[in-house]
């Protein structure tokens, strides 16, 4: 059996090289001593070989796959029809956006986060909004959010919130330059939970701080992992969900509803017909947009 030990605080890495045979020897270098644990059976040597896996996958820090999100940018940046491809910086690294220009633009704007592992001027959902939006008389900007590997699942995305405030604030900043006034958020499926994520923590993050207030968001396809931000949310909130979207979405509306009961300015509305995506519904999802983005 282990010994017991007691660890000074800090930082410690686990040396398996005497890890062979009937004896191993752990040494966890803390600060600057070094603890020898007793030798270790062949049982005890593979049960501590997972440990050790287990410490080395636990110290693994998720970011953003900058590799994909090259790739879109090279994409979008040869095929894209409608619109401009910018660089923006988060601080850390720099990401593309695509700022699509209303002709006589009002002094709101809008931006825009897509889903999971996509990129921002995705068919569904996204490429609707951004253009159409703007030719209701509404710049746009769509933002590349973080995103991971095509098998990645949605629990996977949490370790990158922490890298969504930053995003959105340039995205913020950039249209203020632009002659934004006030921002409406526009967000679909795991975008919206990087735009509650970001609306709840807002106020602890001071580098987010921008001039430019956001009056206003629009969550699409929103599901029970949205529930723990909403009730920090105190901006009017649309929760847009259609008749036929994913069962997460549609098993967490009353969840949804709960969660955020103290804000007198959230309301839900479902679209008829609609699936997650708004499969050859784009003019319904446009529609309920514009509705309710005319309200400010």
């Amino acid at each position: 059996m282990l010994s017991k030990l007691n660890l000074m605080p800090g930082k410690f890495t686990w040396h398996p090289s005497h890890l062979f045979n009937e004896l191993a020897v752990l040494l966890f270098k803390t600060g600057n001593s070094v603890i020898s644990v007793k030798p270790l059976g062949s049982a005890s040597i593979a049960l501590s070989a997972l440990i050790m896996a287990g410490l080395l996958v636990n110290t693994a820090v998720m970011a953003t796959d900058l590799a994909k999100e090259k790739r879109w940018k090279e994409q979008l940046t040869d095929g894209l029809l409608d619109g401009e491809v910018i660089t923006l910086n988060d601080g850390r690294n720099d990401f593309i956006a695509i700022d699509t220009r209303a002709e006589e633009a009002n002094d709101v704007g809008i931006i825009i986060l897509h889903g999971i592992g996509v990129h921002p001027d995705w068919a569904n959902v996204i490429r609707p909004l951004r253009l159409q939006l703007a030719a209701e008389g509404w710049n746009t900007l769509s933002l590349q959010m973080p995103v991971l590997a095509n098998d990645a699942k949605v629990r996977d995305y949490e370790p990158l919130m922490k890298e969504v405030p930053a995003r959105i604030d340039a995205g913020i900043r950039y249209m203020s330059k632009n002659d934004a006034k006030k921002v409406i958020i526009v967000a679909h499926s795991m975008g919206a939970q990087m735009a509650n994520y970001y609306l709840a923590h807002k106020k602890s993050y001071r580098e987010a701080q921008t001039e430019t207030p956001i009056i206003a968001y629009i969550g699409i396809g929103m599901n029970a992992g949205n529930t723990k931000y909403l009730k920090k949310i105190k901006l009017p909130i649309l929760d847009l969900y259609g008749e036929n979207d994913l069962p997460g979405v549609l098993q967490s509306k009353d969840q949804r509803a709960f969660s955020a009961r103290s804000n007198k300015k959230y309301k839900q509305q479902k679209v008829a017909g609609a699936d997650h995506f708004f499969e050859n519904q784009d003019e319904d999802l446009v529609k309920a947009v514009k509705d309710e983005l005319l309200k400010f």
